[in-house]
């Protein structure tokens, strides 16, 4: 799978999860709420990682640059909600007003990425290179989150992801 069409899968995959967590949220226990947290927060962190060391790197040149900037301040702006949520009990009634802002920026961040980011990597990359690129991303991802990858998150949340200077 190409490296764009495995972030989109992937960006599906978390939005069905939002979807399960709304749902949830509307009488299902504790448990239940804080399981469905801990894998939103797990594939967004590994997603956040692959992007940050794979993919940004290897498609930061001049007309995705500024894009990728606003890109690793927004993965920054998510990782410091996950690692505020990481220390809150979801039967506090702000757990489920931070999973909402989570929900909103992850909606943003995706939007700006398929509608932008992604249309400009196409006319960089060969199809060649992205399936290359999407087989090193999709590979480092299964390790990942095998790991609990949201347990890291509380150490990325003092500055972006450093990008190619």
């Amino acid at each position: 799978m190409d490296a764009i069409e495995l972030l989109k899968q992937q960006h599906r995959e978390v939005d069905e999860l939002f979807e399960k967590f709304e749902k949830a949220s509307e009488g299902k226990g504790e448990q239940v709420l804080m399981d469905l947290f801990a894998r939103i927060a797990d594939n967004l962190a590994a997603h956040a990682a692959i992007e940050e060391k794979i993919f940004y790197p290897s498609v930061y040149v001049g007309p995705t640059a500024d894009k990728l900037q606003e890109a690793v301040e927004e993965h920054l702006a998510v990782k410091r909600v996950i690692a505020d949520l990481l220390d809150m009990d979801p039967a506090d009634a702000q757990f489920k007003a931070k999973m909402k802002v989570l929900q909103e920026m992850v909606e943003h961040h995706v939007e700006e990425e398929e509608k932008q980011l992604f249309k400009s990597v196409k006319k960089l990359m060969t199809k060649e290179e992205l399936a290359v690129l999407g087989e090193q991303m999709e590979a480092l991802f299964d390790e990942l989150i095998q790991t609990e990858p949201r347990l890291q998150v509380p150490r990325e949340t003092d500055e972006a992801a450093p990008l190619p200077q």
